[in-house]
């Protein structure tokens, strides 16, 4: 059974630093995904990290200023966002669609999510 939860939302100003962390029990053997959805827009695939060869995906806006983390060991996730910026905020998700690889174009596939973590960007 997979459970993912987030943690590490928050209040941050622009140019500002947020670490999310996701708990991911159950899903060693898939890929785990940061989804983020922002009032009246599309839910958009932000980054993905693969199960086994670590291969990462993310969205243009973000290159170069996320950065996504995985460490087995404790079943974790983590989406290290630095540089935030006012098109940042959103409700930030851990997901999953159960393969090994990432597919960031099929989020409406993805079975498990966890329930958010907003963050905000704000001065």
């Amino acid at each position: 059974q997979v459970h993912l939860a987030e943690s590490g939302g928050g209040l941050v100003q622009p140019g500002g630093s947020l670490r999310l962390s996701c708990a991911a029990s159950g899903a060693d053997w898939y890929a785990i995904g940061w989804p983020r959805q922002a009032p009246g827009k599309r839910r958009e695939a932000v980054s993905c990290i693969s199960n086994r060869d670590g291969n990462t995906y993310y969205v243009d806006s973000v290159k170069g200023r996320f950065t996504i983390s995985r460490d087995r060991a404790k079943n974790m996730v983590y989406l290290q966002m630095n540089s935030l910026q006012p098109e940042d905020p959103a409700v930030y998700y851990c997901a999953t669609d159960a393969v090994g690889y990432c597919r960031p174009d099929r989020l409406y596939e993805y079975g498990f999510w966890g329930q958010g973590t907003q963050v905000t960007v704000s001065s």
